[in-house]
């Protein structure tokens, strides 16, 4: 488990080294956990772990990763404290802060039904060809029947 940290925490390191190299503008850890998403894609083929033992074998860094989901909650404290340290500039700037929220909710929402709306017309028409057992008619064939 500490060398599975390690490596979480390395990857972390990386992305950090990277952002502050090209100024990207991307916070290092969320570049450290590309990467390390990159790399586990690449290390085992399909992006899923293989082995002999079985799909119910876990390795260090599930364990660790499922550690860590597992108390995300106090992870959020320090960024509770630091809220409440600022409470002073949120109320002078409570305007822009609820706009950015509220319009960044409803973009996010937006492009998330854009998205499901575009990957499920696209699933729904490959799925009814191939429930049907017709193949496409080709473009010019629309008004010819057999």
């Amino acid at each position: 488990m500490p060398m599975a940290f390690l490596v979480l925490l390395g990857f972390q390191l990386l992305g950090e080294v990277i952002r502050s190299a090209t100024h990207v503008p991307l916070p290092g850890p969320v570049i450290g956990m590309f990467l390390l998403t990159v790399a586990l894609v690449f290390r085992e083929p399909g992006g899923r772990e293989h082995d002999s033992r079985g799909p119910s074998h876990r390795t260090p860094l599930s364990t660790t990763a499922e550690g860590l989901i597992r108390n995300m909650g106090l992870l959020f404290v320090p960024a509770g404290v630091g809220i409440m340290a600022e409470a002073p500039m949120l109320q002078r700037e409570w305007v822009p802060i609820l706009a950015g929220v509220v319009g960044s909710t409803i973009l996010g929402i937006i492009a998330t039904g854009t998205v499901m709306h575009r990957a499920t017309r696209t699933a729904g028409n490959g799925a009814g060809r191939a429930e049907a057992g017709s193949e496409p008619r080709p473009s010019g064939a629309a008004g010819e029947d057999a």
